[in-house]
């Protein structure tokens, strides 16, 4: 059985006709301008998303909302529960 490694439900045939209308209808020369623009939007995303990450936990512990003792014991037993799943599934995938 042959799997297709697939991106966002779109095989690489797909992607392949994407790019050729891209090319058509923008140029080869436009598309560095084009990738570096999506990059520039893509990090600027990022550097939002990890700034309200950042205020809303230092929110939280100005608010005494987060407990540091509870949470490491939390992610501790997380951590936990993941190697106990992690063994289960590797002998499950082993016998078959």
């Amino acid at each position: 059985m042959i799997h297709l490694s697939t991106l966002l439900f779109i095989g690489g045939t797909e992607i392949v006709f994407i790019l050729f209308i891209v090319v058509l209808v923008f140029g080869a020369d436009k598309l560095p301008e084009i990738a570096r623009g999506l990059g520039k939007g893509m990090r600027t995303l990022k550097d939002a998303t990890n700034d309200i990450k950042h205020e809303v936990t230092k929110s939280a512990k100005a608010n005494n909302i987060i407990d540091s003792d509870t949470t490491k014991e939390i992610q501790e037993e997380i951590d936990k529960v993941k190697d106990d799943l992690e063994d289960f599934t590797g002998s499950v995938k082993r016998k078959m």
